[in-house]
């Protein structure tokens, strides 16, 4: 399969594509750097990436900016960061790539596992995983063509621990992170929330 992977210069980004690079034609596509790149937060962007690529037969999106803060420290410019990048990106990921997705192909996002076990200082990103969550179970329902829609639900990185100072085994690694989007992918799900726990011990 043709799949465009966005963010895959990103953590979890770099596990996806190497898990699905040897058995498929990969198209990275990053932020700020790469022969491809977009910016979630525009439309714009969106478009111009598709009309640069053309048809794929899946798109997998790991990408999408939210903030961290005490309730009492967030503004609304905090909330609108995750609402606008990470939620309406991602949607409008599905809304304009749907069109250049061949029949039968998939769409992934990410959410993330802090929409349904919240820390304190997740408000605004526990507010965009969850709307993108409820999001994909309803948009699944009216996808054409037999393209499905999922979201994978990644915990912390191992990774991204690490390099915080602690202790990566609290996570998990990027390239079993990835077998959840390998399972989106290739499987038949279809307006699924994949945790990424049910899938990190499985083969690649």
């Amino acid at each position: 399969m043709k799949i465009v992977v966005i963010g895959a210069t990103g953590t979890i980004g770099k596990g996806i594509v190497n898990v699905l690079q040897p058995h498929h034609e990969i198209i990275p596509v990053g932020h700020t750097g790469g022969d491809f790149r977009v910016d979630l937060g525009s439309k714009d962007s969106i478009t111009g990436l598709f009309q640069d690529i053309g048809t794929v037969d899946a798109i997998v999106s790991a990408a999408g900016l939210a903030r961290f803060g005490t309730l009492a420290e967030l503004s609304e410019e905090d909330f609108l960061l995750g609402l606008h990048h990470k939620l309406m990106g991602q949607v409008h990921l599905v809304q304009i790539g749907v069109d250049h997705i061949a029949d039968l192909g998939s769409i992934t996002l990410t959410s993330g596992v802090l929409s349904r076990e919240p820390i304190p200082g997740s408000a605004a990103i526990s507010m965009a995983n969850a709307g993108l969550e409820g999001f994909v179970r309803a948009a699944a329902l009216e996808s054409p063509r037999g393209i499905r829609i999922n979201a994978v639900s990644p915990i912390w990185v191992s990774e991204t621990l690490e390099s915080m100072g602690k202790d990566g085994s609290d996570g998990i690694p990027s390239d079993r992170t990835a077998l959840a989007y390998k399972a989106s992918v290739e499987g038949t799900l279809n307006g699924e929330v994949l945790d990424v726990r049910d899938y990190a011990s499985s083969g690649s």
